[in-house]
């Protein structure tokens, strides 16, 4: 890998960790948590850390922000409203196997996006990065059991899960299009600011109209946090620094880590087993995402 990126690298890594912990907890929860609740308080809590230290950094760029309103708006409908909410959702009706599987597209859907609408080229390194991580995945989720693979059906849940995947695939091509001088930080205040926005309309819809309450416990409030500081404030500071410095393409093949930390985790807190197809498929994926990311 190149020295000069190594921090964005280690950050893109703990961003796939986090993330994986998103879908982890919210498999976990739910039965308890209404998907449109935890995706609004998520963001609640997100902005309420955001709002003293970096709203003044977004104020102090208006300007810049009032000029790339349209994509900004874009950005926040599709990388945070749009795809926490598809995600929740499709995770009320299908397995996290299918949705980790269907997740994984992501890295051939921004190269593909880029390729034709923005003719970014794919080198042999990224294609064959691509290829490996992939099959490293499919080597995770099918359990070494090809039968297991081909058993996997498309239902209500999996095309919800498609929706956020397409959504966060147009979210990272068009956040390259903004300007390098536009500050991080304060693009992501706007970012949440649309994305909370957007939320309040089906999260009033949930409680008021589906009346699916979620009860205020110790376990409940802990999801919450965990959901808006860790892959919310902090997984989208470090994504948006990894594709600002390394570019769409090789941001987003780290996605590619989220099934094997997600069997990790799961392994630590849902009592699944670590074998061995588990160890071959974290190879495979950082052996691609090596040749994705070197010179």
């Amino acid at each position: 890998m190149p020295t000069r990126h190594t921090l964005s690298y280690c950050l893109l890594v703990l961003t796939s960790l986090f993330w994986s912990g998103n879908f982890v907890i919210a498999r976990a929860t739910h039965a308890a948590i209404a998907p449109m609740t935890l995706s609004f308080m998520r963001w609640t809590i997100a902005l309420l850390i955001l709002l003293p230290w970096v709203g003044p950094r977004a104020w102090a760029q208006r300007q810049m922000l009032r000029q790339h309103w349209r994509r900004i708006v874009l950005l926040g409908v599709l990388g945070v409203a749009g795809f926490n909410s598809f995600v929740y959702a499709g995770l009320q009706h299908t397995t996290a196997m299918n949705a980790v599987l269907l997740n994984s597209f992501i890295p051939v859907l921004i190269a593909l996006i880029g390729w034709v609408f923005q003719r970014q080229a794919l080198s042999r390194g990224s294609i064959a990065g691509i290829f490996c991580s992939f099959c490293g995945v499919i080597l995770i989720i099918s359990q070494a059991d090809w039968q297991t693979l081909a058993a996997l059906s498309i239902n209500r849940g999996d095309l919800l899960v498609f929706c956020a995947v397409v959504c966060w695939a147009i979210y990272t091509v068009l956040l390259r299009g903004l300007p390098p001088t536009l500050d991080r930080l304060g693009l992501l205040m706007a970012l949440v600011t649309v994305g909370w926005t957007v939320l309040a309309v089906p999260f009033a819809y949930e409680i008021a109209v589906q009346q699916h309450y979620t009860a205020i416990n110790l376990p409940n409030i802990l999801t919450f946090l965990y959901v808006g500081i860790f892959p919310s404030v902090l997984a989208y500071l470090f994504y948006n620094r990894g594709v600002a410095d390394v570019g769409p393409a090789r941001a987003g093949a780290f996605i590619h880590l989220m099934p094997a930390f997600g069997s990790v985790l799961a392994m630590l807190f849902l009592n699944e087993a670590l074998h061995a197809y588990h160890a071959a498929g974290i190879a495979l994926i950082f052996g691609g995402i090596y040749l994705n990311t070197r010179k």
